[in-house]
């Protein structure tokens, strides 16, 4: 693809804005920037950018482009958008643009919950094996930031959320990973159908040369790629866990709790993923052994903070929705002792109660919303209110027996008492690690 002399209309002056029109200049473009906000937003666009700051759809009408890029936090299907396209020959994204400057392998990683943790675990491995192995996307940085390097890594590990995937057209990756998929984005999409059409357009571009790591029992259309399974509950799939060791065609090939800091049965799937998908590209196991050794999950993940007196503590603070919280309960094989609670956002939580009476042994709730949510949690499990976080962790160090975990997984937002999940993991963090 050539853009010498083309018109490229960026929309959004974001981090993945200004990458991408860094690299349609570095193309030979004729680069145009535009945004709804003011020109303190734009200021850090390359300096032969045109800029136009306080952009709305009427402007946009009157704009002709060979090439509209657009960023991932703006609609694709909403009017702005629509305004800019009238004129424009092409629609992409910045990940498409960059694909089509990037020569080297993909590993594409998409999913509603995991993303982070397996393009991180697919990293670290990539890097052991020498192929460099950026984490870009929607995790970590740009995809067009990696093509500007000088020398470019022979790999990526390319997270793509269903904003980004709305975009692409040519993006063809060597392994794509499909996690799992649960309704989610319903503010910008009209349907779970919808949504699901947008992550499954990871394997539109994929041939019968290429791989498909996939949770086995998830409800795909036809593949033209060659399918690997993984799963924590069906033994025949080729990679198996029982969330204590991972299995390959039926040989015990790591000890995540040995290998590595992750623990639960959604971890063992990340950790799946990402082993099947490093293996198609020829990577030896023993080498994906070495790279995993000691690794641990991004904070607020599911993060084993420390053991205690046989007692596990782990910090899920980034659990802001009811399937996070779900999820992170489904994954133990611990007895648990959940601390939940944060603001009040109107959810319906009765879905967690058969969870609640198989994995938990108790629970503790806090926060604005600790009174409703400790009434409803005591019909499965033993359940308590407080007021805040560190009465939660005192109250749960009383209730948990040996060999159990206390599990932050709020289920909701921290608004009412911290200023983020990032604060309140922090600060449950150091609560922890001040137990003696």
């Amino acid at each position: 693809m050539s853009l010498s002399g083309k018109q490229v209309t960026i929309l959004g002056a974001g981090r993945s804005g200004r990458a991408a029109a860094a690299l349609a200049l570095r193309e030979g473009a004729n680069v145009s920037a535009w945004d709804t906000a003011g020109p303190e937003v734009l200021q850090w666009m390359p300096p032969e950018v045109t800029l136009h700051p306080n952009a709305g759809a009427e402007l946009g009408r009157n704009v002709t482009s060979d090439l509209l890029v657009v960023s991932p936090g703006i609609d694709t299907y909403g009017p702005y958008v629509a305004a800019f396209a009238t004129h424009a020959a092409e629609v992409i994204g910045e990940v498409e643009l960059a694909a089509r400057f990037y020569h080297g392998l993909i590993i594409g990683i998409t999913g509603t919950n995991g993303k982070t943790t397996t393009t991180e675990l697919v990293s670290r491995i990539l890097g052991h094996a020498g192929l460099g192995g950026a984490a870009c996307g929607n995790y970590g940085i740009p995809f067009a930031e990696i093509v500007l390097q000088d020398a470019p890594p022979a790999a990526v590990a390319l997270e793509l959320s269903s904003f980004q995937l709305e975009t692409i057209r040519t993006l063809h990756p060597d392994v794509a990973i499909w996690l799992n998929f649960a309704p989610d984005h319903l503010d910008r999409y009209p349907t779970v159908a919808a949504y699901r059409a947008a992550k499954l357009r990871l394997f539109e571009t994929q041939t019968g040369a290429d791989t498909a790591v996939v949770r086995a029992g998830e409800s795909l259309p036809p593949l033209a790629a060659c399918s690997v399974t993984f799963s924590t509950l069906d033994e025949s799939a080729e990679w198996f866990s029982d969330g204590r060791s991972i299995r390959h065609d039926g040989k015990k090939v790591l000890e995540l709790e040995h290998d590595t800091c992750l623990r639960g049965l959604h971890n063992a799937e990340n950790v799946m993923a990402a082993m099947a998908a490093c293996q198609a590209l020829g990577i030896p196991l023993a080498r994906m052994r070495e790279a995993l050794h000691g690794y641990t999950p991004p904070p607020h993940r599911c993060e084993l903070i420390r053991t205690l007196d046989g007692v596990e503590y782990l910090n899920d603070s980034k659990a802001t929705n009811l399937h996070a919280l779900e999820s992170a309960l489904r994954s133990q094989t611990r007895p648990v002792v959940l601390l939940a609670g944060g603001k009040d956002k109107g959810l319906d939580y009765t879905s967690v109660l058969p969870l609640l009476h198989d994995k938990a042994v108790a629970c503790v709730t806090f926060g604005q919303i600790a009174q409703p949510l400790q009434e409803l949690f005591a019909a499965a499990v033993a359940s308590q209110a407080v007021v805040t976080l560190a009465d939660a962790l005192h109250a749960a160090r009383a209730l948990a027996p040996n060999g159990s975990t206390v599990l932050l997984s709020p289920g909701t937002s921290s608004f009412d008492q911290f200023s983020g999940y990032e604060q309140r993991g922090n600060t449950f963090r150091d609560l922890v690690n001040q137990l003696r």
